[in-house]
């Protein structure tokens, strides 16, 4: 076993976090051999990497299935890793359907490989079989919420809150009028602006809604101007085939300083996810949507533990943003949520904003790269 780590990333927003975690890591500890699952981000930070699962980043029971022997191929090939490097711990990030099932075989094959689990699988939804899991198979869990340590350590696991990644990526550093210039846009302008997600199917599902309902706001609110925010992993050509059926939508998409162009809006329409974080960490007001298979809602209504899905809901442990899911993400409610908004008062508007400043005060203070990356490195002491 020699001075080396594997750190496994399965989807975008895990491979974000994981290059700047990869990046941290090598700061303190250059010589430090890394390995992994991840993406040209990972790489660029300094991680040598034996395969890509971002770009397959799917969401529901039917959806895995259907990408079932490239997550067995890749399950395979960390196995194989593993015996071949012999690291001294395994990081695993968020990404629970794959990550859970490799620390157990991991933990059964390899029991001296320190298994760390960083940014939590959501045991506090979908019941405490996981906790049991969990506590078998994770030497340590690094958290992004402190509700999630107090859990962990009250079922006997080691944990550490590092805070959240998002209170260290998220900076704005552009000023109003020039973004304002560069969408094309007036001070005068009330802008709205459109997440429809970061993987492929929530697109396909969530945009057609969200375009559809601006068109009707529009009828309602003629001066209302959007911005389309883009994952990076999204295709241009995708959006834009959606939007030939809109094309008189005063709409411009957005592909970079995404944090930026987020921070002159009025309001936003965000699929269910880590976006609503970030949105709420920007202090700016909004919906939340999202659809899936009706199949994975069924099912999803039997486990999920939770009366909300939004992420911004479950930190703030009350609901401060309206949801609107699978037959409820509809054009009606998303326009007669929004008009309901933005015909309040400026003190309505500035109640919503602390609410949201609530819930960012909760993800901690910065300097969760550091935090995680001094947790994983007592590995090696």
């Amino acid at each position: 076993m020699n001075d080396s780590i594997i750190v496994i990333a399965g989807e975008p927003s895990a491979d974000m976090h994981g290059a700047a975690l990869v990046k941290e890591l090598k700061k303190h500890k250059p010589e430090l051999m890394i390995y992994g699952i991840g993406s040209s981000l990972m790489r660029k930070a300094g991680m040598e990497i034996f395969t890509d699962l971002a770009q397959y980043a799917v969401i529901g029971f039917i959806e895995v299935l259907k990408h079932y022997l490239i997550f067995k191929k890749a399950f395979d090939l960390t196995i194989e890793k593993i015996q071949q490097i012999q690291p001294r711990a395994l990081i695993l990030i968020d990404y629970p359907g794959f990550n859970l099932r490799l620390a157990k075989k991991v933990k059964q094959l390899y029991p001296d490989v320190k298994i760390i689990y960083y940014i939590s699988p959501q045991v506090w939804a979908w019941g405490k079989k996981r906790i049991k899991l969990i506590k078998k198979i994770v030497d340590k869990m690094l958290v992004v919420f402190d509700f999630e340590a107090e859990l962990y350590k009250h079922n006997g696991i080691e944990a550490e809150f590092v805070g959240h990644p998002l209170m260290e990526s998220i900076k704005i550093s552009k000023n109003k009028a020039d973004l304002l210039k560069a969408a094309g846009l007036k001070t005068t302008d009330t802008i709205i602006a459109l997440l429809p997600g970061s993987r492929q199917i929530e697109v396909k599902r969530l945009l057609p809604v969200m375009l559809s309902s601006a068109d009707k706001l529009r009828q309602q609110m003629p001066d209302i101007k959007f911005l389309l925010i883009k994952a990076a992993n999204i295709k241009t050509r995708t959006i834009e085939t959606y939007l030939k059926k809109h094309q008189h939508l005063p709409l411009t998409i957005i592909t970079e300083h995404s944090y930026d162009f987020m921070s002159i809006c009025a309001f936003a329409w965000v699929c269910s996810g880590t976006a609503t974080l970030e949105t709420a960490i920007i202090g700016i007001p909004m919906l939340i949507t999202y659809k899936t298979s009706w199949l994975t809602w069924f099912m999803s209504k039997i486990l999920i533990k939770l009366p909300y899905i939004g992420l911004v809901n479950i930190v703030a442990q009350k609901k401060i943003v309206p949801e609107f899911i699978q037959g409820q993400s509809n054009t009606n409610n998303l326009v007669a949520c929004t008009v309901n908004f933005l015909k309040q008062d400026a003190e309505f508007k500035q109640r919503q904003k602390q609410k949201l400043l609530i819930v960012k005060n909760k993800l901690g203070s910065g300097n969760v790269n550091q935090n995680a990356a001094q947790a994983i490195l007592k590995t090696f002491s």
